[in-house]
């Protein structure tokens, strides 16, 4: 690259002539990597990190997919409008609408988290989180207050959004600076297990209720169980979180060893200031990260959000039916994510990535015409597909997306870049699908929506760098032992030459 040879950027007879000169340029540029530039982690800080960061996923995804999942209660609920489709877009719009500001979130807490540390941002969107959810299984239903209902449920669904706009660009950043170069992937994979454990436990939890309790009794009281749970849930997130030290690539923000205090200091700036460097400087990696998260929020949330809606709604299943089979899937998904994030170490994060792409190019349509022909067996085998597919992306995206950007500007340019594309594409993907389905007729318009997506996502990553077991952008490397960082000082020393 240019900005990185002096030698390609200058005159050639320039270089001949002042060979100190271009020497000192070149190694000011590249510096002699020294055993005190590098990260030694310790093995249990890294799972203390890994844990209460996965637990605040699972906590944001509990909550996202209790709301997914009894869509068609709340509509009962919140709308009753006598219209069954009109019921349930609008407790989809009022999904949706949670992600309209979440890229404010991620204005507001991702630049924060770049000047204050990870660290104190995460524990408050934690609180916010859960008082958000908390708060929605204690409103008062439609009967009961008329429209104020529906608007209480709109303002802590905005709550929620706001502070999920700084959740998983804060919690991503948190382990990837955590975890060793040579096992990110595998560190980050846990963070994804978190979504999956919160979308298993709200699945779970609706079936049990589902099943117990019958609809009046649903609609009357049973649905607000599982908002009432995040609020015990979010008192452990906040006390694991508390419990951690500040990472390392952020104490030792440019390059030298510094507390998380003085490294604050040593970038503040005003969130404007912040905003406008994250656009002008990091424009092509922040474009990459919008589509990246597009393909991948798109499918996501068609399989793990709206799947059950789409078979009690569209192919006359009940949702206890749908939401047993996702839940296998889920599980399934759960005993293997760990290993594809270890494969993403081994093999590169680009080629599991891609594979997740062409997965839900080339398989979308197939599936759901398994899913439409009914029956347990088919509907297993194409949501299977799916869920495979699915996979090699939340396996490997949590240790992809941090290293597009810089340390000091990691969390805010992926908070960021990460909700606008949710609130673009992610949120909205039961509403538009439900919308298309209504507007066209056809119960396949799921498979050509997420074979859209993932086109887009395919190019993305083809055009993305390969970024395992290299050190993060703007940090120092990051190993698990003496004997590694030795080596790799041996590895970087020039031999002598006589």
């Amino acid at each position: 690259m240019a900005a990185t040879d002096p030698h390609r950027a200058s005159d050639p007879a320039a270089v001949r002539r002042h060979p100190t000169l271009f020497r000192a340029i070149r190694q000011r540029r590249n510096p002699r990597l020294r055993r005190s530039d590098i990260t030694i982690t310790d093995d249990q800080a890294v799972k203390r990190a890994v844990k209460a960061a996965s637990l605040g996923n699972a906590m944001e995804w509990f909550d996202f997919g209790i709301y997914s999942y009894l869509a068609v209660t709340l509509g009962h609920v919140f709308f009753p409008s006598g219209n069954d489709t009109t019921q349930l877009l609008s407790s989809f719009a009022t999904f949706a609408v949670a992600f309209l500001v979440r890229p404010l979130g991620g204005m507001f807490f991702g630049p924060m988290g770049d000047r204050i540390g990870r660290k104190k941002v995460l524990a408050l969107t934690m609180i916010l989180m859960a008082v958000g959810t908390f708060a929605i299984g204690v409103i008062p239903s439609h009967d009961a207050i008329g429209l104020w209902a529906p608007v209480l449920l709109i303002f802590f669904r905005l709550v929620q959004g706001f502070s999920t706009g700084g959740e998983y660009g804060g919690a991503s950043t948190f382990i990837a600076e955590y975890a060793p170069d040579k096992r990110r992937g595998y560190f980050g994979s846990f963070l994804e297990f978190g979504t999956l454990a919160g979308y298993v436990g709200a699945a779970g939890l609706v079936t049990a209720l589902t099943a117990v309790l019958d609809p009046a009794r649903m609609d009357a009281w049973g649905w607000r169980i599982p908002f009432l749970v995040a609020g015990p849930l979010g008192l452990v997130g906040l006390y694991l979180r508390l419990r951690l030290d500040e990472t390392p690539a952020f104490q030792k923000l440019e390059g030298g060893t510094v507390h998380a205090s003085e490294a604050a200091d040593h970038v503040e700036t005003t969130t404007r200031g912040d905003l406008a460097r994250i656009f002008r400087q990091h424009w092509p990696s922040l474009i990459l990260c919008v589509c990246l998260v597009g393909a991948y929020n798109i499918t996501d949330y068609m399989l793990l959000s709206y799947m059950p809606t789409y078979l009690s709604d569209e192919l006359g299943y009940s949702e206890t039916h749908g939401l047993l089979v996702l839940l296998a899937v889920m599980v399934l998904l759960m005993l293997i994510i760990n290993q594809v994030g270890r494969l993403s170490d081994r093999f590169g994060r680009k080629p599991l990535l891609m594979s997740g792409m062409l997965g839900f190019l080339l398989l979308s349509l197939p599936a759901f015409l398994l899913i439409r022909r009914g029956g347990i067996p088919a509907i297993t085998a194409g949501m299977l597909m799916l869920g495979l597919s699915l996979v090699c992306m939340l396996g490997t995206m949590s240790a992809a997306l941090p290293a597009l950007f810089p340390t000091p500007v990691r969390y805010g340019s992926l908070s960021v870049g990460y909700n606008l594309s949710a609130s673009l594409f992610g949120g909205t993907t039961p509403l538009v699908i439900t919308a298309l389905i209504s507007w066209s007729g056809s119960n396949l318009m799921p498979a050509f929506y997420a074979m859209a997506a993932a086109l887009v996502g395919a190019i993305a990553v083809a055009c993305m760098e390969e970024t395992a077991q290299q050190p993060l952008a703007g940090s120092p490397p990051s190993v698990e032992t003496h004997e590694e960082a030795a080596e790799l000082v041996a590895s970087r020393t020039p031999e002598p030459k006589f």
